[in-house]
């Protein structure tokens, strides 16, 4: 194995060059894609003298021609190969003319110009302009761009480019040409080019200050009666920007692309976003009420950025999280106005607790802001999205929304046009607050998740109540020894009815340990702490179960009414996986089920939330909860759990079921998703029995459902019911819906998820069949990866079968995509805290990937890491 030279964030340094104009011409033709980049360059006196040489990023391709002012230079007179281009002498001011050759066709990295079917489309962020023509692919770096692009008019009728269209005009044979301008400095990353054969949904929106804005949303001609509701989320998005940040939407035009091929969600380069189709195409006929509920999201996200990351960009890639983060967490607030408050925040805590938790403690931990990387794409991380949104929330949580409002409205003010740093954005907030935010300022330089436990002390004879909180967070290979976070506590008090006994109040922690005493309070008094997930944290607490049903039925904070729900799961399961580990017959408390069961029957409930707080933890969650993982025993505990519940609740469940039933199923309505979200929770429960009516009612719902919600998830409980059920479900699936690339991809991972022991063999399979190929990230995403990071039964075989496979796959992969082996390969992270066994085994498999003479840097950082 290769080494790989670390890029240090203390080793940063602005570029020695100003880059003032970017003038790009992409000659498409039928086997290659001619780029001519024009640069306006001048050296940067503060950076730069005489001597310094220009070196710009370079990927693997062949340059033609080089030309510097007005001289031609042969190719002794420049210097360049796989990674560079280099002048060792430049006058003061100059234009540099670049001419290469591109092999889009060729390009299955999904990185810089490649094709996507019959697309052609470009992927920058975060180094891939290098990949297109030589330039300081660094996002301190910007300028205002023009495009030009020539292509076939058969073939590639539309062309467009970020900014604004400025001309376009026929040419001789058949082609024609387009030229774009962005007005505004970008860096390389947010380029972004498209041609094709698209058709295009159109709409309008004004914005508060009158201007019109022109929407465009492109697709594939066959999908683009898919676009609607993508189309609908972006106007809620910017009228929601406008209103909620005061932030106007700033060119004329505004345009997304739903590409196939993509090797993230979506990308927000300015005025021209690429999204993968997944987080555009949607009709309840094809997707899922959570498909509808992600492409609101992503969609908003992305017009977000316009501000939070292509206005205000990057000094530096260690400041990702500035963009990323902040996004992020504007996002979550949007999707929380526009539909339940209570039940996005539970969505986006168990994403964070299921995901992020693990990877702090894990090989790839690393601080919201990295010290270093090996390739940043790597580090398009949970602990740089999610955990970086919960830093951003804190800041929120400490000013209250006036100030926060009152310091993004200077952060735009002072930094507009600018590459900045998380510095700069904590720097504003303690301004306007006038607050010291150092120690807060911890969260984004020190990796891993705080452990905070709080314990009850009550003085019967001065009715007060203490409430003693001690926070600790593991040292880890960042730093051997850990500094105490500041971290928020919302905390309220709740007395036997149920009623708020004290005003939900700000705490603070900064120190070890803090007591806040609460007096003239009853005895029967319950604390709600950390109320809306306040802090990133790990909470333990001296709650009995008897006090979790209490504050599952009863907290006023619908957020740790979830916790009280999901923590009684969890201590319940350790009980059972106890009892598997001896020979004690494993039983289930009356205390558990009693609460379920109130629960259930609660009418006045949100279902949505109902459904979150009824759903057991996921196996790949649970272990999140030992120190040792033991497969056999948490999937044996967890399936003793749901079957006891739904044959204990059986005449419940089907009650709820058809109560729930009667949603329109073409609604996507907040009411009739939790509706939908409820019922089949409720039919998940029951199809775990082995009875022959609901086996009945399961396939009924799966033949005759009106929408994609109701069949999917019948789909999911046939795929884990027997070999000759589940082969019977795939086929009829199959045979619906084989036109429908997205559809598809649902059907690779259900197969790919399924508890049946056949499942290696069918996986296996499947990676043959004609509908799958290693070259489309969705595809390997939907079979590949569910099987790895969500079938941990099947992956942790005891014969490891299940680890060979998928280090085959991922040695594939890497020369295929090497951004994608990288991610699948996390699936492997976690091996030092499974049985000596497991260890052994997928130690071997990580020592085989080592061994390789080429891997690639990104599959590199992460096999290394792993097994330091």
């Amino acid at each position: 194995m290769n080494e790989h030279k670390k890029i240090q964030l203390k080793d940063y340094r602005p570029f020695e060059f100003i880059v003032d104009h970017t003038d790009l011409i992409f000659d498409i033709r039928d086997d290659h894609t001619r780029v001519t980049s024009k640069l306006k360059m001048r050296k940067d006196p503060a950076w730069s003298d005489e001597t310094t040489p220009l070196v710009l990023n370079k990927g693997k391709f062949d340059i033609i021609s080089v030309v510097a002012g007005d001289m031609v230079l042969l190719p002794g007179e420049y210097k360049c190969d796989d990674e560079t281009f280099t002048l060792a002498a430049t006058p003061d001011v100059f234009e540099l003319e670049i001419t290469n050759i591109l092999k889009p066709d060729e390009n299955t990295a999904l990185e810089g110009l490649y094709r996507s079917g019959t697309i052609l489309c470009t992927q920058c962020e975060a180094q891939g302009f290098r990949n297109i023509t030589p330039y300081p692919d660094r996002p301190d770096v910007m300028a205002p761009f023009t495009c030009t692009i020539i292509a076939d008019k058969t073939r590639y009728p539309v062309l467009l480019s970020n900014g604004n269209p400025i001309k376009s005009g026929d040419l001789d044979n058949n082609r024609h040409f387009a030229v774009w301008e962005d007005p505004f400095k970008k860096p390389c990353y947010l380029f972004a080019l498209v041609a094709g054969d698209l058709a295009v949904l159109k709409d309008r929106f004004s914005t508060a200050s009158g201007r019109d804005v022109a929407l465009k949303i492109y697709s594939e001609k066959e999908n683009i009666s898919l676009c609607s509701h993508a189309m609908t989320s972006l106007k809620q998005a910017m009228a929601w920007d406008e209103k909620r940040f005061g932030r106007e939407y700033d060119l004329d035009l505004y345009q997304i692309v739903a590409i196939n091929d993509f090797n993230a969600g979506a990308m927000e380069n300015k005025g021209l976003n690429i999204f993968n189709a997944k987080y555009v195409l949607a009709d309840p006929q094809t997707a899922t009420d959570d498909d509808f509920m992600g492409i609101q999201g992503v969609i908003a996200h992305e017009y977000f950025h316009n501000w939070t990351g292509n206005r205000i960009t990057l000094k530096n890639w260690f400041q990702l999280s500035l963009k990323e983060g902040l996004t992020v967490f504007r996002d979550q607030e949007f999707s929380s106005d526009m539909n339940s408050r209570p039940v996005k925040r539970i969505s986006n805590v168990k994403n964070l607790m299921a995901a992020q938790f693990p990877e702090d403690c894990g090989p790839m931990t690393h601080p919201v802001r990295p010290d270093s990387y090996i390739k940043m794409d790597n580090f398009y991380t949970m602990t740089v999205y999610e955990k970086g949104a919960e830093v951003i929330r804190m800041i929120y949580q400490l000013l209250g929304q006036d100030l926060f409002r009152k310091g993004m409205d200077l952060y735009f003010e002072k930094f507009d046009g600018m590459a900045v740093t998380l510095e700069d954005f904590v720097g504003v907030m303690a301004e306007v607050s006038g607050r010291n935010l150092d120690q807060f300022f911890l969260w984004y330089t020190q990796s891993g998740t705080p452990a905070v436990s709080m314990t009850r002390q009550y003085d019967q004879k001065t009715g007060t109540l203490s409430l003693t909180f001690t926070q600790a967070t593991t040292p880890d290979r960042n730093q051997s020894e850990k500094k105490t976070f500041h971290i928020p506590i919302r905390i309220s008090l709740i007395n036997k009815a149920g009623e708020t006994v004290t005003q939900d109040d700000l705490y603070e922690l900064t120190t070890e340990t803090e007591t806040f005493k609460f007096e003239n309070v009853p005895a029967d008094t319950y604390p709600s702490v950390f109320r809306e997930f306040t802090a990133p944290v790990r909470l333990t607490t001296d709650f009995s179960d008897q006090d979790l049903a209490f504050l599952m039925a009863k907290d006023t904070d619908p957020f740790n009414q979830w916790r009280a729900a999901q923590t009684l799961f969890i201590n319940e399961i350790k009980n059972l996986v106890a009892s598997t580990q001896t020979p004690k017959p494993m039983t289930i408390s009356s205390g558990l089920i009693d609460a379920f069961s109130l629960a259930l029957a609660d009418k006045d409930q949100d279902r949505a939330f109902l459904a979150k707080a009824l759903s057991l933890p996921l196996e790949t969650e649970i272990k999140d909860h030992f120190e040792i993982i033991d497969v056999e025993a948490i999937h044996q505990a967890r399936t003793f759990l749901k079957h006891t519940l739904a044959e204990k609740l059986t005449s419940e469940l089907k009650a709820v079921y058809e109560l729930c039933g009667s949603a329109d199923p073409d609604d996507i309505s907040g009411a009739a998703m939790a509706d939908r979200s409820l019922k089949n929770l409720c039919l998940s429960y029951l199809g775990c029995l082995a009875d022959k009516d609901i086996q009945a009612l399961v396939e009924k719902q799966f033949e005759s459902a009106g929408n994609m919600t109701d069949e999917f998830a019948a789909f999911k409980i046939l795929s884990h019911t027997n070999p000759a059920l589940r082969d019977n479900a795939c086929r009829a699936f199959y045979e619906k819906w084989q036109a429908r690339t997205l559809v598809i991809d649902k059907w690779f991972s259900v197969q790919a998820q399924s508890s049946l022991e056949d499942t290696l063999d069918q996986v296996k399979k499947l990676a043959a069949h004609k509908d799958f190929t290693m070259a489309n990230p969705n595809k390997v995403r939907a079979l590949i990866f569910a099987f790895a990071m969500a079938n941990p039964m099947h992956f942790h075989r005891a014969d490891g079968q299940g680890y060979e496979f998928v280090a085959e796959r991922i040695l594939t992969l890497d020369k295929i995509n090497h951004q994608t082996a990288a991610r699948l390969c996390a699936c492997f992270n976690l091996w030092k805290r499974y049985d000596k066994s497991r260890q052994t085994m997928m130690k071997k498999q990580l020592e085989i990937m080592a061994g390789q003479k080429e891997l690639s840097r990104n599959l590199y950082e992460i096999v290394s890491r792993a097994l330091e």
